[in-house]
């Protein structure tokens, strides 16, 4: 059997095993969170500081749960709408357990929960200068992308789709120039819903996922967590093989010469 390339999974100079990340929102308890984790064999959980109780040690805490020694928590800034919200959502979450690698998202409106790229972009280049490494939740606008990455994003995480919406990529044609264009990691961020959109991701070339609605609120939340690190694997596994040239006409599989 041959021997598959090395392919490590790089975010602010620490290796990740998974290329899966999932968050911690939406579950019916923590219990339930924490099974589903553990069957995807993400490396990385998203936190989101304002709703998941890290804490008050009166109410349950989410490291009874999930050790954070084992796993990455990632506090983000989910239900943040301006830039002195999240600025100080972060801190707190500095202060709180030390942590500097963080998810940045400052939403622009309560309905359909898209970016604010204006103080996305504005927060994250003050977080960068206060020694945060910020992976930045943002439109698939490849201007927008690169000038994240030129105020010092630590990864680019476009949605696919509004946050929730299991819609899948919308724009493909996007993600692939923002792929082309940047050597940061790059994470499909909101509106994949099922197994096959992860693949689709992965294939794009990116080089993550990050799923919380379609495994939380799946029916089956613990296989969809299973049909995910699937997902991510063999996508990841298609784009490194390299694909077939597409042709508009049949082309044999077996040799003309030599028929009999």
């Amino acid at each position: 059997m041959a021997k598959l390339r090395n392919d490590n999974f790089i975010i602010d100079k620490k290796k990740f095993k998974s290329r899966l990340i999932v968050g911690t929102g939406k579950y019916k308890n923590m219990k339930e969170c924490a099974k589903a984790i553990k069957i995807s064999g993400a490396d990385i959980v998203t936190v989101a500081v304002r709703r998941v109780n890290i804490s008050d040690k009166k109410k349950p805490l989410l490291m009874d749960y999930i050790n954070p020694k084992k796993i990455t928590y990632l506090p983000n800034t989910a239900g943040c709408f301006t830039s002195d919200e999240a600025l100080r959502t972060l801190r707190l979450a500095r202060e709180i357990g030390g942590w500097k690698l963080v998810k940045l998202e400052v939403l622009g409106d309560k309905k359909n929960l898209f970016p604010d790229m204006l103080e996305t972009l504005k927060s994250t280049e003050i977080l960068t200068k206060e020694g945060f490494s910020v992976m930045v939740y943002c439109n698939d606008d490849p201007l927008m992308a690169k000038r994240l990455e030129n105020v010092g994003a630590s990864a680019i995480m476009p949605l696919a789709a509004p946050i929730g919406s299991g819609l899948g990529i919308q724009n493909k044609t996007n993600i692939r120039i923002i792929r082309n264009q940047t050597k940061l990691p790059l994470i499909i961020d909101a509106g994949l819903g099922q197994a096959s959109d992860a693949t689709i991701a992965m294939e794009l070339g990116c080089d993550g996922v990050l799923i919380n609605t379609a495994i939380a609120k799946a029916k089956n939340p613990f296989q969809m967590a299973l049909a995910m690190k699937n997902a991510v694997s063999a996508g990841r596994n298609s784009y490194l093989s390299g694909r077939i040239s597409k042709s508009n006409y049949a082309k044999p599989s077996s040799p003309r010469k030599g028929l009999i």
